[in-house]
């Protein structure tokens, strides 16, 4: 399991998170309360960009590699294909041995088109002040979290506001990304708002809140067990970000904490808030991935 080192300033609280189980079966993590006075939180302080992994390919890089790096074979084997003509790129067959491409080049083998690098798919716990987003303009965002994780051009599947804290994860699987934006993918959030949730709202949650002309239905939501009645835990498919604060406006609450315990079958267990880690095959057979 490899992790990387950004993390928040101080100490790592672990799993920052007890079991808590929900009435309706289901179980959230329920945070732990600090001991004593807590401090106001400094804000986010921006983060130095960490040197990227990925090559410098200006200069493009040699073919046999491309080929190699998107999994299809090993390196003397594609000297193989390319000098017995199977290989293409930009539409014309490519004899020539260290010829150099560029990665936007379209390279196909036997017809078929390559990417370059091997899949990765990555999960992060994420923490607070981080935008969910690939833009550099942003202050500090998730990519800077997950910066050293792979040399492959992951974005993140789903979105976490940026005060919102918990499972996120990243992918160049394009074929993965566009199921998942379709069908998305169940996740469970624990949700403390700023006030209890009446029994008859938890109820209207449950049978399906029509919003802006829309219908917004849950998998799943309960009060969280042994914790006060603004603590719930809610499963939804949506992959939005601000679909849930949507449903609690809605009702006329404030959601003060918003934290996704789980993701699919994936869980923060041994993930300290900041930390990532690269799934391994059998998170991924278990995912549908493979």
């Amino acid at each position: 399991m490899s992790r990387n080192d950004n993390s928040r300033k101080g100490k790592t609280s672990g799993r920052g998170a007890t079991n808590a189980k929900f009435k309706g079966g289901s179980k959230v993590n329920a945070p732990q309360k600090r001991v004593g006075k807590s401090k106001p939180a400094a804000p986010a302080e921006p983060i130095k960009k960490a040197p990227s992994k990925r090559t410098n390919t200006m200069e493009g890089i040699r073919l046999n590699k491309y080929i190699s790096n998107s999994g299809i074979c090993s390196r003397r084997e594609a000297d193989t294909y390319i000098a017995t003509g199977l290989v293409s790129v930009n539409g014309k067959i490519i004899n020539e041995m260290g010829y150099k491409v560029k990665l936007e080049d379209d390279v196909r083998f036997d017809g078929r088109r390559l990417s370059p690098e091997p899949m990765a798919y990555v999960l992060l716990n994420k923490p607070k002040g981080f935008a969910t987003t690939t833009s550099d303009s942003k202050g500090n965002t998730v990519m800077d979290l997950v910066s050293n994780a792979t040399s492959a051009k992951i974005t993140p599947i789903g979105r976490l506001g940026r005060n919102s804290t918990g499972l996120l994860f990243f992918t160049n699987d394009d074929k993965l990304k566009e199921k998942l934006s379709k069908k998305g993918m169940e996740r469970l959030f624990h949700i403390e708002l700023d006030k209890n949730l009446k029994a008859a709202d938890l109820q209207k949650i449950k049978d399906g809140l029509t919003i802006d002309g829309k219908k917004v239905e849950v998998i799943d939501v309960s009060y969280v067990k042994d914790k006060p009645k603004k603590e719930v835990g809610l499963k939804i498919k949506n992959m939005g970000n601000s679909i849930i604060r949507d449903i609690f406006d809605y009702l006329n609450y404030d959601v003060v904490k918003l934290d996704c315990v789980t993701l699919a079958h994936l869980t923060k267990k041994d993930l300290p808030r900041g930390r990532w880690k690269i799934l391994t095959k059998q998170e991924l057979e278990l995912f549908g991935m493979l």
